[in-house]
């Protein structure tokens, strides 16, 4: 087997290229701080889709900003007892998806939330006003900003901080026994989260996306999911003069940054072949978790579907019913 990336025994002590911020625990405590004063005003709606035993309801809340935020959210009718609950965050460019694909858990005795991203396939609304490129990817929206905290990531990774707080607080869910997970930008989302709200009782991320922006970029992998690296280049710096710079700038949004706030049980499942979101930029957040924790290896596979992984992560969350 010829892996693109690094030797496993590499990946396992990698640590990452990109720069981390001076201000970066700074700039995210007072991200916190700015969460913490929002008013979310919930709204749970019954939605169109309902299921036998299950309830069903569009859940908007306000977000930093300002902005609407969209999640579909689903629990067990008649529920006696508090109970466990996860979720969920997609990939990148989609949305929170079918009802029915939430319904697995809802019937094991979870209350399931599922996230639409900012600006992305689904209901959520982004407000940001920014300077600078905006026509290729989310990354890099707000990049060339003079303030860093336009940053498109840093509401979205607040998005899911605050959604989960939601969820922590339904009378009918166990605060201590919640989960959150995803794959691919939902992976991403997922680490951050954990980060961001360290309550999380445990984090399930497939091949996590926004890891390590300077390791992808030096691969030159800076395609699919990460294009709009590219086009930044290209459109605002084209000689690379302040390449330093804009690196450090994403180093805010880089989850390998946030991860060593993350103190749940964590795991991960990783494609040996990923070259969207290359193992190495996994690892780099990885590596840098102190709780608990595991990665799933698939040798010979991409970014892409691992058979079998969404059983064992259904399995890792129902340790939270034990």
């Amino acid at each position: 087997m010829m892996l693109v990336d690094m030797p496993l025994d590499q990946l396992k002590v990698y640590q990452g290229s990109s720069p981390r911020p001076a201000d970066f625990d700074r700039y995210w405590e007072e991200s916190l701080e700015e969460l913490n004063a929002v008013d979310p005003q919930m709204e749970l709606i019954p939605a169109a889709f309902q299921a036998p035993n299950a309830e069903c309801f569009d859940l908007y809340f306000r977000g930093v900003g300002g902005a609407r935020i969209y999640a579909k959210l689903a629990r067990p009718k008649n529920a006696t007892k508090p109970h466990p609950a996860v979720v969920q965050f997609h990939g990148y460019s989609g949305h929170s998806g079918d009802w029915s694909g939430m319904l697995n858990y809802v019937q094991s005795g979870f209350t399931v939330a599922a996230l639409d991203c900012r600006g992305q396939g689904g209901k959520s609304q982004d407000v940001s006003l920014v300077e600078g490129m905006t026509l290729r990817g989310h990354i890099v929206r707000g990049a060339a900003d003079p303030d860093p905290k336009k940053l498109l990531f840093r509401s979205n990774y607040l998005d899911t901080a605050e959604l989960v707080r939601l969820v922590m607080a339904m009378d009918d869910v166990d605060a201590t026994r919640v989960g959150v997970m995803g794959g691919s930008q939902g992976g991403g989302l997922t680490l951050a989260c954990a980060a961001l709200v360290p309550e999380v009782n445990r984090a399930a991320a497939s091949y996590p996306f926004l890891c390590d922006y300077r390791r992808v970029w030096n691969m030159d992998l800076a395609k699919a999911a990460y294009e709009d690296i590219q086009y930044y280049f290209r459109q605002v710096d084209p000689t690379h003069a302040h390449e330093d710079a804009f690196f450090e700038r994403l180093g805010y949004i880089d989850v390998q940054n946030l991860a060593p706030r993350i103190r749940c049980r964590v795991r991960m499942a990783t494609g040996l072949m990923d070259t969207v979101c290359p193992p190495s930029s996994q690892f780099a957040a990885f590596n840098k978790i102190t709780s608990p924790k595991e990665v799933v290896l698939y040798p010979d596979f991409g970014h892409e579907f691992l058979p079998g992984d969404g059983d064992k992560v259904y399995r890792f969350m129902l340790g939270m019913l034990e």
